[in-house]
C-alpha cells in the first residue's frame, strides 16, 4: 500500500479520538496550499482511504495540523485557558512516492507523541 495515511488516539481516556479535525498542507518554500481538511471516525482514522493517494501523492514537505485543544474541549478534558496544547503542526517529509506514510498522533491535555508508523 502506498499513500498517506493517520490515527490519532487520546491516551488520557485510553480511546480513539472521534471528530478531531485535521487539515492537510503542502509546503513548497514559503508557500503553503490546504490540501483538504477531514475529521476522524469512530475509530480515531479518516473515512475514504488514504489521505493522500496516486497522483496526489508525491515527495515533498507537508504538514498535517490537528486540532486537539476543540476536540479536548468536547471530550469533558478540564483545560486552563488557554489550552497548553491547542493546535498541533507536525511537519514531515515524503521521500519515496513508492512507500506507505502513516503519521498517527497520540493526544492528551498535556503531551502528544508522533512517530512514522506502518
Amino acid at each position: 500500500m502506498t499513500g498517506l495515511t493517520t490515527h490519532v488516539l487520546d491516551t488520557a481516556c485510553g480511546c480513539p479520538a472521534e471528530g478531531l479535525v485535521i487539515d492537510l498542507f503542502r509546503l513548497d518554500g514559503n508557500s503553503r496550499t490546504q490540501i483538504k481538511s477531514v475529521i476522524t471516525n469512530g475509530d480515531g482514522r479518516v473515512d475514504g482511504g488514504p489521505l493522500l493517494i496516486g497522483n496526489s501523492f508525491r515527495t515533498g514537505t507537508y504538514e498535517l495540523v490537528f486540532h486537539a485543544g476543540d476536540y479536548l474541549r468536547r471530550s469533558g478534558a478540564d483545560l486552563p485557558e488557554p489550552a497548553f496544547l491547542d493546535v498541533i503542526p507536525i511537519r514531515f517529509g515524503i521521500a519515496d512516492e513508492a512507500a506507505h506514510y502513516h503519521v498517527p498522533l497520540l493526544i492528551s491535555p498535556y503531551g502528544y507523541s508522533t512517530y512514522r508508523g506502518s
